[in-house]
Parts: C-alpha cells; structure tokens; sequence
C-alpha cells in the first residue's frame, strides 16, 4: 500500500521536473544536433530515415567505449559476444541477425567499416582503436549504399580527422582495478596552408579477472600498443586529400569457460560404435572436474597446461580522394589495404584437476604417425612407447585485403533531386591454420566412478589447412527526390544495387586417432612407456568454387509533418554471399556438403519510422516498427555429440518483428534523461536439416532478447564561473534471456541459454579545469557498479560439461585524466 508520504513525495518530484522543463523551455534550451554519415553524407540523425545510435567523442569518453566491444550493453537492439575459442574476435547481432561461428569463407551479416572502409574478418574487432571521433550503429538491413551488402546491420567507425588550424594536444590516461593502465595520446600538427598531419598513440594493459592457479597468465589479461598517422590537405578550394596508416598488436589469455555441470550419457549407445566411444570419451573426461554447480564468476580456474598467449597483429592504409568538381557535382574515392594476423591457441579443458585430460593444440609427446594422409600408418600393429614430440601450433589467421570505391554525389534541378552513385571492388586472401600436425584430444576412455573404465586411452591427432580467394563487385545508386507538392515537405528515395561475388575455398582436414594401453597400467595420465595403436586416419581435401549475384532495391518515403516532425516508411532488401563451412565433419558426406557449399541469404525489410521533438527541441523522441523476412537465412549449428564440428542451413523462411523506442529529454541546462527500448520476435520456419535431410522445426535465432533497454542520466550537479563543472552519468542496461546454438526440443537447448541480466554503469567527474592554457577532466568511475554475474557464451558439447559458462566481467572501477591543448 502506498503511503500519504510517498505520494506527496513523488508528486513533489514530479512538479520539481515539469518546473525545471518550464524553465528550460523559458530559457529556450534546446538538445544539441547530431551530425550522421549513415547515408555517406553529412546529415542531421533527425533528418536521416535509418534506425541508428551515434556516440560522439563526449560520449565515447563518458562510456568507456574505445573499440566495438565496447559498445556491448549500450545499444538495446545490440549483443556483442566473444568468439569461445577466440575472446578479442566478436559476434556482432544487431535485431538478432549475426554470425555465431567465425571461419574466413563466411561473411558476417553486421558490416564494420573505419572511415568508410570495409572489415572483412571479426577477428581482432575487440582491439582499441585510436583518436575515434563517432561511432554509428545502423540497424536493419544496408543494402544499397554500402560497400558490403549487409543483412543485419552496420557499424561505423569515424576517426578524426587534422585540423590544419592549430596545433593540438591531447591526453587521456586511465587506472583503475586489476592493474588496468590506458593511455592515448594525439597531437595535431599544422604543416602548410590547408595541410596538417596527426599522431595517435594507444598503450593499453589490464590482468584478466579470473585467476589461473596453474602456468601461463590469468585470464583475460590482455596488452595492446597501437598507433595511428593521419595526414590531410586542403590542396585547394575544391580538393582534399586524406592518407591513414595504422597498426595495432594485442597480445592476451583467452577467457575460458567455467564448467557448470556434467555432461550426459547420450541415448542408445548401441546405435553405432560412435556414441559408445564419444560416452566413454566424456566418462573420462568428467572425473577431472569440480563443477561449478553456483554458477557464479569463480575467483580462480585451473590450467594444468602452461596457458599460452594470442598475438594479434592488424595494420592497414587508407587513401581518400574528395573533389568537390562543381557546386552540384562531388567525386569521392576510397582505397584502403588492411592485414590481419590472428594467432589464438585453443584450450579447452581447462579446470582439469591435471593433464590426464586434454583438448588443445599445445605440445605432446606421442607416437609416430605417416607424414602424408593416406599412407601406411606405421603404428598400425602398435608401437611400445612414445618416441615422437608434436610442437603445439596455433590455428591462425593470415588475412590480407584491399578495396576501391568511387562515389559520385550531388544534386539536379536546383537541388530538388540529390545522388549518390557508385562502384565497387573488393579483394581478399586468407589461410587459417598451419597445416601441421598436433594434439587434439587425449583422454582416459571410461572411469572407474562411472563403472565404465576401460583402462585405456584415447588419443587423437589433428591436421588442417584452409585458404581463400574472394572477390566483390558492386555497382549502386541512390536518388532522391522532393516534389514540388505537399509544401515541398515529401522526399522520395530510391536505391539500388548489382552486386556480383566469387568465392573459392579449399578446405584440408585429417584425425588420427590411437588407442592408448598405459605402461603404467594407470589410464588417468599419459607414460613415456604407453602402447600406442592407430586404429585410423581419415581426411578430406576438398575445394570450393562458387560465384553469387544479386539485385537489390530500397523505397523510402519521408514526409516533414512539422519542420521538428519527420516520419518514413521504407522498404528495402540486402543480401550476403553464399559460401562455405570450414567446420564439416570428415567424412565423406561432409567434404561434399563442404564442396557445394550454402547458398546466400536475402532479406526484405519494411519500416514505419518517427524522428521527432516537442517543447522547443528539449524532448527528442526516435521510434521505429519493423519486419524483416528472410529467405535462405544461413543457419550455423552445432553437429550432435562432436565438440567443433558444425554445418550451415539455408532456412526457408525466418521473420523477425519488432519496436523500437530512442527517447532523450533536456529537463533543465544541468540535467538529461534518456531512455532507449527494443522489442524483439523472432521466429524460423521449419526447414531442411543439411544432416537428415528432414524437415526440421527446431531451429531458433541464437541471440534475440525478446527485450532490451538502456536508461541513462546525465547531470550537471554544480557549474563554476570559469566554465567548470561537476557531473554524473549513470548507465543502466537490461538485456533478456537469449538461447545459445543448440536447436529447440532438444536435451541440449536449456543448456545453451543464456539468463537476462542487467549492468549498471557510472562516472562522476570534474569537467574543463582549467590547466596551463588547457582544459582537464578528471573522472572516477565503475562499470558494472553492482557487481551482477552475467554469461557472455554458452556451450553444451565439451566431452566434461553439459553446460559450461563464459562470464562477463565483474566490477571494475578507475580514474580517468584527459588533458587538452589547443582544441
């Protein structure tokens, strides 16, 4: 029951707002304009009909934010996941349309472009990038305009540019918890008339915040130095040349799973010989765990295998031509080269209580095995002892790629119809893995507290290569056009865009695997004197080679209701490449599916958009409802009982529908509230099952939160004479429960969801002090203030555990210093 003095309490807080909104509104506040690139030029967010955020560089700083990881829990309609085996490569869903797997033949249906320049490979996404100025978070489908098709959305990255004006200084420095060190240093170098060049600097270190009691670093510590030279010149009134060269090196410890429960006995293992080994595999493995059956963030985990580090190396160049050829005429082009070395170890089995059980690609010493697939097995009959050292290899990524695009834009008929029309090329070569042999799996097969030890070993070897070509084309065009009716209030937009792509692939796979008899009779660890014998040696080399082409479209129809009221209706398509599966299970049924590959996925979208203000521009008021259908959706899964073995789905027919609700209010000049909501249904037809053949109902959208919404406070709680301020930004995000890859109904599918959690982030700082000719900020701040447990990722199909559990980051809190000169 609520009391008389809560009443009065919360209409006294109530007339306290409407008086403070009065006053604002007397003192004619109104919010800032939010200049957007989304339609490749410069244009109001209010005035631009796309579902988009945009973080300028205030609230880059506010939020923490320095690469797309960051972003992570501060757009609803967003989730951002790390790769399991790979925790500085993400999984980007926006409207719960991403990539769950990430292997160089496939695309990712979230394009990620740095000053308009497209990333191909997820990998690495999670490294700092210096000097950002923006960032864009585009939802829906880009099928038109950008350089990649991109069915579920797009992220823009926009660094800043020289100013040939003045020289600059700037200096941002972070401590905080677990050894957390950040500092990103730029400075801005006038050079001539119309010329400046700008050095950006980034050294970043934090310890990781589970513990590694055994060898190797804790995880998730994480090192990166970059930097980043920009030169820019005004050559004249009407030509502007940019160049950009960057390079990053991060080297880190994976995150690493927590294992929450048991694996189970799969059913009938009398079905075929292949359930009964896999059931013996896991009985071996599972006595080697304590779970963690809290299912809370563990302070430590166990590695009982030195735990080796990720390198990641990224650099790249970019050069950008603007020349303005006329009052209604400018030409645009972009070139930009970029190479990725992705260098991650996979473990997995940490949490051993020893090494008797390992799933990794680290070093072993084993039993000899033929140089070549195919050949004589030379432990065929069984060799006594082990007499060979396999070297560990990491499963890398050698990536290059290079595009060109020119654009030409401007306007017709005294401006009455405005273009943007374009050509594209992309270009790109890959090897992943090294193609040496190593370790895999070894694991006791049975154990005695199961009743099932059979006092031997299992051990498998592994070998794999896979090297692309891709290649893009496109060409595109977009006109709009207001006609001379309805106050000339209505704009009418058309789009479209040939895209042709060409993918070749070949995939190199090979297991062998032994039977291990223990020279120690113990079947728990591995001995110099063990009897080893092959039992087989299977492969497949396989080559891809498809080409793809489409034609895609957009309408957009907006109309300016007031000149603060702008409401759309759009309907626009976008499609991905087919391509193929890196993962197929070696057989020959899987080469086959590899060969023919997937087919691409096309997307048609609809959309009823508001972009608003009312009371003198102080409430800013965005909402959007959609519905995009898919057809030929490319599904990703899991292979039943294997532990990386997948295959992709075409799927007939996908929907998704939902709203979307962006709301900012200026109450009074000290105080903002903002309050953003997303609303999800996602749904897939039943479709064929690539494995059965069968028409199969189970598949699910892997992360779609039914619902999502951020809201947040900015407020100046004391204002000085000299331009001073004390403020405080909180940030609290809501994020509902999501499944995991495994298919619905089945007795994995409960396992793989992850909870709905929310994260609570805050800052309080001292803003524009004024310091030797600069300014300085100096902030405190937490993320995840109340310290609430929360999965990142998921999985079902490790040999130990049913469930086991990639955790977000606990509390961590620091300060921030940012000093600047001359800006």
């Amino acid at each position: 029951m609520t009391s008389s003095s809560s009443r009065k309490g919360k209409l006294g807080l109530a007339l306290a707002l409407l008086s403070s909104a009065a006053a604002a509104q007397q003192n004619n506040l109104t919010l800032e304009e939010v200049v957007v690139t989304a339609q490749r030029k410069a244009e109001s967010l209010q005035d631009t009909p796309i579902a988009l955020d945009a973080f300028g560089q205030e609230a880059l700083e506010r939020e923490g934010i320095g690469n797309v990881g960051d972003l992570a829990n501060n757009v609803p309609a967003l989730t951002i996941q790390p790769f399991p085996i790979n925790t500085t490569t993400l999984r980007i869903y926006i409207r719960g349309i991403g990539l769950i797997d990430a292997q160089i033949t496939q695309d990712p249906p979230v394009g990620v472009y740095v000053d308009g320049a497209y990333i191909a490979r997820s990998a690495a996404l999670a490294t700092e990038i210096s000097d950002l100025q923006r960032i864009e978070v585009l939802r829906g489908p880009q099928g038109t305009l950008y350089g990649r098709n991109s069915t579920g959305g797009a992220v823009n990255l926009i660094t800043k540019r020289p100013d040939p004006e003045a020289l600059q200084f700037k200096q941002n420095l972070t401590v905080g918890d677990r050894s957390l060190f950040n500092s990103r240093t730029m400075l801005n170098v006038p050079l001539w008339e119309g010329a400046a060049a700008k050095f950006a600097y980034l050294k970043k270190g934090v310890d990781g915040y589970i513990k590694n009691t055994g060898e190797g670093g804790d995880f998730g510590d994480s090192d990166t130095e970059g930097y980043r030279f920009d030169f820019g010149w005004e050559v004249n009134d009407s030509l502007r040349v940019d160049y950009a060269y960057d390079k990053a090196e991060v080297t880190n410890t994976n995150m690493t799973y927590s294992h929450i429960r048991p694996s189970d006995p799969i059913p009938n293992p009398n079905a075929n010989s292949g359930i009964a080994i896999t059931n013996l595999i896991n009985s071996g493995a599972r006595q080697f765990y304590d779970f963690n059956r809290s299912e809370e963030l563990p302070d430590e985990i166990h590695s009982a295998i030195p735990m080796p580090e990720a390198v990641n190396d990224i650099s790249g160049h970019q050069l950008t031509l603007d020349w303005s050829v006329s009052e209604t005429l400018e030409i645009k082009y972009i070139y930009a080269q970029r190479d990725l070395y992705d260098a991650t170890p996979t473990v997995l089995a940490t949490g051993a209580r020893t090494d008797g059980y390992r799933l990794d690609n680290e070093p072993l010493f084993g039993f000899p095995v033929a140089p070549t697939s195919g050949a004589t097995m030379p432990c065929a009959a069984g060799c006594v002892g082990r007499s060979i050292q396999y070297d560990g290899f990491t499963p890398d990524i050698d990536q290059e790629q290079f595009s060109h695009e020119l654009q030409f834009s401007g306007s017709l008929f005294d401006d009455r119809v405005n273009y943007i029309a374009g050509l594209y090329y992309f270009e790109e070569e890959a090897r992943q893995s090294p193609g040496e042999i190593g370790h895999l799996i070894s694991a006791p097969l049975g154990s005695t507290q199961d009743g099932n030890n059979t006092n031997t070993r299992i051990e498998i070897l592994t070998q794999a290569r896979y090297d692309i070509e891709n290649s893009a084309k496109a060409a595109f065009a977009q006109l709009s056009w207001r006609p001379p009716v309805l106050e000339e209030r209505l704009n009418l937009t058309l789009g479209l865009r040939h895209s042709e792509d060409s993918r070749y692939a070949r995939a190199f796979r090979r297991q062998m695997t032994f039977t291990v008899i223990p020279g120690d009779g113990d079947n728990k660890d591995r001995d110099n004197l063990d009897i080893g014998t092959q039992i087989n040696d299977v492969f497949y080399d396989a080559i891809g080679d498809r080409d793809f082409e489409d034609d895609s479209y957009s309408l957009i129809a907006e109309y300016e209701v007031t000149d603060s009221v702008n409401v759309y209706a759009k309907r626009n398509e976008a499609y991905k490449s087919g391509g193929f599966n890196t993962r197929e299970q070696i057989t020959a049924a899987g080469a086959e599916r590899f060969r023919q590959g997937f087919d691409p996925e096309k997307v048609i979208a609809y959309e009823l958009g508001l972009k608003s203000r009312f009371f003198g521009g102080r409430v800013q008021l965005n909402a959007d409802i959609f519905q995009q259908k898919f057809e030929d959706q490319q599904l990703n899964f899991s292979v039943p009982n294997a532990v990386s073995d997948t295959t992709v789905a075409n799927a007939g027919e996908s929907t998704l529908e939902g709203f979307e609700l962006d709301t900012t209010w200026l109450v009074s000049e000290n105080l903002i509230l903002i309050l953003n909501y997303a609303y999800l249904d996602a749904s897939i037809a039943p479709s064929r099952n690539p494995l059965s053949g069968e028409i199969d109902d189970g598949f699910v959208f892997d992360s779609a939160p039914e619902h999502a919404y951020t809201a947040a406070v900015d407020w100046t709680l004391w204002t000085g004479g000299l331009g001073q301020r004390l403020g405080f930004n909180a940030t609290y995000s809501y994020t509902d429960e999501r499944n995991g890859g495994a298919q619905a109904e089945t007795s994995t599918f409960a396992q793989d969801r992850q909870h709905d959690f929310a994260v609570l982030n805050a800052r309080l700082g001292m803003y524009d002090l004024a310091v030797l000719d600069g300014t300085l900020d100096l902030a405190v701040w937490s993320k995840n203030l109340l310290d609430e447990d929360y999965s990142i990722n998921n999985v079902h199909n490790l040999p130990q555990a049913g469930r086991s559990v990639m955790f977000g980051e606990p509390r961590s809190y620091g300060v921030d210093l940012i000093y600047r000169w001359g800006m």
